[in-house]
């Protein structure tokens, strides 16, 4: 299997200008290349292969207004259209939404390195373009990687990529692991174990507080300087938002790191098969009493990281579809109470089965994984 490694370069000052001259033409390419397929599509063409718009790339790159795409590695443009073109496929294919264009203050920064050019020395990679970058740890030698891609989270500079692993044969126990996610608890287990809301603790509270009296900060400077229908960003607007972009890496970092933890706990008890339903994420994002609480648990990176973890270790990862009742089943007798509100924290059947509601969930889904070979 392949494996994503993701290691903290760090760039010299013309180094790092660089980097964002990278980014920049990797974002006009993108958003060429998707403007290009709209305006074809609008004219009833049929679509236009990426080969086809490389060809059209290269020759303007020959005229002197598009002499600046030779300051950085053509490997970027190409990958660039090549991942518009993909998204615009995977649109009609009803694969995903609509292609959005890449807005300079919105969009990730990030760009293709091609995985053929990309040299590892001791602590050192080489990017195109750039030169030889120092990293904060050693890369794997020797090795094949697949799709290197650098990135930055507004403080940092990343490199990701992809390194094939094998699968680790280690002696699995007959359990069959249920695992029911919610917004009270991040994970209840069938056998007792209950994982903790990351977004209940005192280091979360505190951030999103300062976060909040910073963005009430910023809001305030915008109107005290606007000119019209205007906004002026001052001095002062640009440090504030540069405070309020780390308070937002630092609160992703640390749900991000609790999901880690929490699946790497999971998995180390080695069990035989572990249950999981197929939740609709998108569709309980629209219940805006609950959408804030569902997206900062990180629902779907959970059952993400539990499935590629799983696949590591040689653990079955099943998932049951989504409408199958798990916590309106009674554990004990089967019995299911269709009356059940989300109110209702115990579940109380008429057999006289009393129990905490998810633990009951997690329950019927590792009896789910025990009928299922």
């Amino acid at each position: 299997m392949i494996l994503a490694k993701k290691v903290r370069i760090k760039p010299t000052k013309e180094q790092e200008s660089q980097l964002w001259k990278s980014v920049g033409t990797a974002r006009w390419a993108y958003n060429w290349t998707l403007g290009k397929q709209e305006e074809n599509h609008k004219n009833g063409g049929k679509f236009i292969s990426d080969g086809i718009l490389r060809k059209e790339l290269t020759v303007m790159k020959q005229t002197e207004e598009y002499a600046w795409l030779y300051d950085v590695s053509n490997n970027i443009t190409k990958q660039a259209v090549k991942d518009a073109c993909d998204a615009y496929k995977k649109f009609f294919k009803k694969q995903a939404d609509k292609p959005r264009f890449k807005s300079k203050k919105k969009s990730k920064p990030s760009f293709y390195n091609d995985h053929v050019k990309l040299k590892v020395r001791k602590n050192e990679v080489l990017i195109e373009k750039v030169g030889w970058v120092q990293t904060s740890e050693q890369i794997p030698m020797g090795v094949k990687y697949f799709n290197p891609r650098i990135t930055s989270d507004s403080k940092y500079w990343y490199l990701s990529v992809g390194i094939e692993e094998a699968t680790k044969t280690t002696a699995l126990t007959d359990v069959s692991l249920g695992i029911d996610v919610g917004v009270k608890e991040l994970a209840v287990c069938s056998d007792g174990r209950k994982f903790k809301n990351t977004n209940k603790t005192k280091a979360v509270k505190k951030a999103e507080k300062r976060l909040r009296r910073l963005q009430r900060q910023v809001s305030r400077k915008y109107q005290m300087n606007k000119e019209g229908s205007r906004f002026v960003k001052t001095s002062n607007i640009i440090k504030i938002e540069s405070q309020i972009q780390h308070l937002h890496r630092r609160l992703q970092n640390i749900r991000k790191n609790h999901i880690h933890q929490t699946t790497n706990t999971i998995v180390k008890t080695k069990p035989s098969k572990v249950v999981m339903e197929n939740l609709n994420v998108r569709g309980m994002l629209k219940n805006r009493h609950l959408s804030k609480a569902l997206a900062n648990q990180k629902l779907y990176e959970f059952i993400r990281q539990m499935k590629y973890k799983c696949e590591k270790y040689g653990i079955e990862f099943v998932q049951v579809h989504r409408f199958f009742p798990s916590s309106k089943t009674c554990s004990s007798c089967g019995t299911i109470k269709k009356d059940l509100k989300l109110s209702d924290r115990v579940y109380k059947c008429s057999c006289g089965h009393v129990m905490d509601r998810d633990l009951n969930a997690s329950l019927n889904l590792a009896n789910y994984g025990k009928l299922t070979v």
